[in-house]
């Protein structure tokens, strides 16, 4: 039985999407309207204001963030706070928001949306270029998730949470085309909703469950569970291996309507005895 503890001081309203990046995890509060920095030596946070639901986080190459959100993909100064508009492939549908995202092993960003209104499939999944162009490379979707990429880079892993199961596709690195989609594991049969995804140098899928109370990890070989998180509150959204040796697992949570859980919206860690992979920062 793992026991993970909370770190930081900040309550997300919905904590998501965190990264590690060189000494600091960085994740989102959706609801908050923010974007977080943490670093969990100090334990200081420092939090930018955006002023939008904002659903994923990444760090960039050349400096700064950029984030996805209600407003579409944007660039954050850390120093100035100010935020810079790159591309907005939805603006036509205002019903929409950005959800979780992550860059791909050459640098790409890939982000997805949702519904804010009834779950219906009229979202995407789509890839922004290190020239900030957009492509949108899959549809149909009611509520895009995790994602995730193979060390040997030919396999991505997706989460439409809606579908309760992980599906995984055919990835071609130089390209960042995807095909061959198929379902590489139902888990349905598991109490609560697939939501946030890492994956471990073992390519294991560590998997947060919404309104499951846990982060379970499979093997991508055999497709058996191989471990358990039990956490302290319901809404258990996302996670991500960090730490000077990637053995840290953090993990994020979000407060529900009424929430009496009291570590609800806290940062979580625990060490499971794994190693994770080093996070992908944007080219562009």
């Amino acid at each position: 039985m793992l026991s993970p503890e909370p770190t930081g001081n900040h309550i997300s309203l919905w904590g998501e999407g965190p990264i590690w990046h060189r000494d600091r995890l960085l994740y989102v509060d959706i609801e908050g309207h923010k974007v977080i920095a943490f670093n969990p030596l100090t334990q200081q946070e420092k939090i930018w204001e955006v002023g939008e639901r904002v659903g994923t986080v990444v760090a960039r190459e050349a400096g700064g963030i950029l984030f996805a959100g209600e407003l579409g993909i944007s660039l954050l100064d850390e120093e100035t706070g100010s935020i810079t508009r790159l591309a907005d492939p939805e603006s036509d549908q205002r019903g929409n928001r950005f959800n979780d995202g992550k860059c791909d092993p050459a640098g790409r960003f890939w982000a997805g949306t949702m519904p804010l209104g009834e779950r219906k499939p009229v979202a995407s999944l789509y890839c922004m270029e290190a020239d900030h162009s957009v492509t949108k490379k899959f549809s149909n979707v009611t509520v895009s998730n995790g994602l995730v990429w193979t060390k040997d880079t030919l396999t991505m892993y997706y989460i439409d949470t809606p579908r309760k199961n992980v599906l995984a596709f055919d990835f071609d690195v130089k390209t960042g085309a995807i095909s061959n989609e198929r379902v590489a594991l139902d888990v349905a049969s598991y109490s609560g909703n697939p939501d946030g995804m890492t994956i471990d140098d073992q390519d294991r899928l560590w998997i947060a469950f919404c309104h499951g109370s846990a982060v379970r990890c499979f093997d991508s070989q055999t497709w058996k569970l191989e471990a358990e998180v039990p956490l302290p509150c319901e809404e258990v959204t996302a996670c991500a291996f960090g730490g000077a040796d990637l053995q840290d697992l953090y993990i994020s949570t979000g407060l529900k309507k009424n929430e009496t859980a009291p570590l609800a919206g806290r940062i979580f860690v625990t060490r499971p005895g794994v190693t994770g992979v080093k996070g992908f920062t944007f080219a562009g």
